[in-house]
């Protein structure tokens, strides 16, 4: 090969090994997995599948004219152009490798130092950032069990609120309730005391309650007890009209007697009339004698009248 093909590939190996530590250096490395989880290595290169099925081959000939030998290519090169200019270089002004290399040398140390410090700094950095997860998912599970725990609290709450308020309704129910049947137990008893009372009294003065002696003394013994005292009365006042009768007729007479002048020859006349005079008074206190026990019947009757 001529010298500008094999430049030609020496720069092409160096471009490609160039580009190669670039993506090396680019590329990042895979992250440390989370707690409870781990990486599984997959293979993610290009390669071929080996075909298992295999397509029927047949073998055939042919025979062709044979190939006439062909020159070899010339090599291609470029017409010259433009004028050739020749530069003189003496001892000593080309650089000295010692020295010129030290600053290169400073330059690939110093990145190479600042590339493992800055990738120092992002481990410690995702380190922290790892930290500051695990410590922000601690206090979230903190946080949520403490919410799960108000929010229990408070449907605990609700449910002893809610229980307590019907508790305290069927309380006021059963109190209502009971004021109302003492109420109407207490107004039933008032009615009623004034009703059965009142029932009877009505019922006794309609006569539905009595007593068989004081009826049959009502309707047999004091309607004949007031009969025999009728006629008994009736017998006193006929008694007393014939004695009235009597005493006047016999007062009459002596007063007859006694206007009538007295005859001449009987001069013992007037002693003899005080004689039958004496004797009226004694009718008369038979009259009052047959008057005293009338009076006293009268007297005994008196209490009979009043029952």
């Amino acid at each position: 090969p001529s010298t500008l093909e094999v430049k030609r590939q020496r720069r092409a190996q160096k471009q490609g090994l160039a580009r190669r530590l670039t993506q090396e250096q680019i590329r990042t490395g895979t992250p440390e997995p989370v707690e409870g989880r781990e990486h599984v290595y997959v293979q993610t290169e290009l390669y071929l599948e080996e075909i298992s099925d295999h397509i029927i081959e047949v073998d055939e000939e042919c025979q062709t004219d044979e190939f006439l030998d062909r020159p070899p290519t010339p090599l291609f090169i470029p017409a010259k152009t433009g004028k050739d200019v020749a530069t003189q270089i003496e001892e000593g002004e080309l650089f000295d490798f010692d020295i010129e290399v030290k600053p290169i040398l400073e330059v690939l140390v110093g990145k190479t130092v600042e590339q493992a410090l800055l990738e120092v700094m992002e481990e410690e950095e995702l380190a922290q950032l790892w930290s500051h997860q695990r410590a922000f998912a601690e206090l979230r599970n903190a946080e949520f069990a403490e919410l799960q725990r108000l929010e229990e609290q408070d449907r605990r709450i609700r449910e002893e609120k809610e229980r307590r308020r019907l508790e305290h309704l069927e309380k006021l129910r059963k109190q209502k309730e009971t004021a109302e049947k003492i109420a109407a137990r207490a107004f039933a008893q008032r009615y009623l005391a004034d009703l059965i009372p009142s029932v009877f009294n009505n019922l006794h003065e309609s006569g539905f309650f009595y007593d068989p002696i004081e009826r049959d003394i009502e309707t047999e013994f004091l309607p004949w007890l007031m009969s025999e005292v009728e006629e008994t009365l009736q017998k006193k006042v006929l008694g007393r009209m014939m004695l009235d009768s009597l005493i006047r007729m016999v007062v009459e007479k002596r007063l007859d007697e006694f206007s009538r002048p007295p005859p001449s020859d009987q001069t013992e006349a007037p002693a003899e009339v005080p004689t039958e005079t004496d004797a009226a008074p004694p009718v008369s206190g038979e009259a009052d004698a047959a008057d005293q026990p009338v009076e006293e019947k009268e007297e005994t009757d008196q209490p009979v009248d009043e029952e």
